[in-house]
């Protein structure tokens, strides 16, 4: 809770948010610790950098077919309800797991298909909550509450690792049916949010209204070069699908290992929120995204090349607190330039290219890793953040000239 007083003073007397933020952490905890569990299962039964891969790959799917209906529903329809059924289908999953443990019957195939029901739930769940937050406080707070949600994700991505690490040493099955219990208890916390105002409008969908987020988007230079150079750089300097591998055969540090390598960077992101918290960003807007995706490569390519699990934990920690900052610019920008009757169809296709960089980027990763080893995998993604960070700044000028947040409603690419 600390991170949510001391990065948002006056939050705390906003009841649906400090609900929504618990319940993000509780959800988040439990999909950090049932990631952590399927990645170990997995390599532990294939000792395959491709299967790791596939599993971004199986992720990824399910976001761009449902992209647009997505963006549509959340404009529609009540988020709430939408969240809390995405998070019961997890509760779902991780019981599905549970049983297979308990059972023995655990394998490659049983793996896919909850990654991929996940990935279902988790493509309407996230761009959902993205669209929520700035409903759940007054707009003068927005730039606060994306603080303090960011804080909330980068709690429980450290949380969520290490204890499942830690637990999964003891026992993969008491971190699975704890996953349960973290999924459940964020349900019940979004059953507690009231919303004031009116109730979303339950228009028919049309095509025009499914394509209208990308319309917007498209109209918008400096959303659209946000975007997409979100999507590329971590699509290029992912790393997260081959932390088995360097915690295994690399490091040599186990399953615990590789939940202290998989909360480093929210570690160097919470450290990144708190100095924000004191320090907001307000000025130099596009000058220093640049920097810190600059930051984002180096800190990749250091990771690539190091042996010594110190190092390692440092530099994935400076790459999650470069990532942070720009999550804070990317998201704050999206929310503010765009209208709330417009922000879950504008959220989605955000989504669409956030989550599928992640996803897309795992599967990158481990195919590269597949054929040319798990350093080489890395140390290519690092470099292709740096040329792509340099790139931007070119192709898109506009982004390295803004210098507040400020909307740009008449700004045409």
């Amino acid at each position: 809770m600390s991170s949510l007083s001391t990065s948002a003073p006056g939050l705390l007397q906003q009841r649906p948010f400090v609900l929504f933020w618990f319940a993000r952490v509780s959800t988040t905890v439990g999909y950090q610790m049932l990631a952590l569990l399927i990645a170990w299962q997995l390599y532990e039964l294939t000792n395959s950098a491709f299967d790791l891969g596939l599993v971004g790959l199986i992720q990824f799917v399910p976001a761009v077919i449902l992209t647009l209906l997505i963006g549509h529903a959340a404009d529609r329809y009540d988020r709430r309800s939408i969240i809390r059924a995405a998070q019961t289908v997890y509760a779902l999953a991780a019981f599905a797991l549970t049983a297979a443990l308990i059972a023995g019957a655990l394998n490659r195939e049983l793996l896919f298909v909850v990654v991929f029901v996940i990935g279902c739930a988790r493509a309407f769940e996230v761009p959902t909550g993205s669209a929520l937050v700035p409903v759940l406080v007054p707009a003068p707070l927005i730039t606060r509450a994306v603080g303090a949600w960011t804080s909330a994700n980068q709690v429980a991505v450290i949380c969520g690792p290490a204890l499942g690490g830690l637990i999964y040493a003891a026992s993969p099955i008491v971190v699975a049916a704890l996953c349960v219990v973290f999924f459940v208890t964020s349900v019940a916390l979004v059953g507690l949010i009231r919303v004031k105002g009116p109730a979303p409008a339950r228009e028919p969908p049309t095509f025009a209204s499914v394509l209208a987020g990308l319309e917007f988007i498209r109209t918008r230079a400096r959303l659209f070069g946000v975007i997409t150079l979100d999507f590329v750089v971590v699509l290029l300097g992912g790393v997260t699908a081959l932390l088995p591998i360097y915690a295994r055969d690399i490091l040599d540090v186990g399953p615990i290992g590789l939940g202290l390598l998989r909360s480093a960077p929210a570690a160097g992101a919470l450290i990144t929120a708190v100095l924000l918290s004191r320090y907001p960003v307000e000025r130099h807007i596009g000058p220093k995204m640049f920097t810190v995706v600059a930051i984002y490569g180096l800190a990749t390519i250091v990771f690539a090349v190091s042996v010594s699990f110190p190092l390692s934990l440092a530099a994935l920690a400076a790459l999650g607190a470069a990532d942070a900052l720009s999550i804070v610019i990317r998201f704050s920008l999206v929310q503010i330039e765009t209208p709330d009757a417009m922000r879950g169809r504008v959220s989605a296709i955000n989504y669409l290219f956030v989550g599928s960089s992640n996803t897309l980027g795992d599967f990158r990763a481990g195919a590269n890793a597949h054929e040319f080893g798990a350093v080489a995998s890395v140390l290519i993604g690092g470099v292709g953040s740096l040329a792509a960070a340099g790139l931007w700044t070119l192709v898109f000028p506009g982004l390295r000239r803004i210098d507040r947040f400020e909307p740009a409603d008449r700004e045409k690419p």
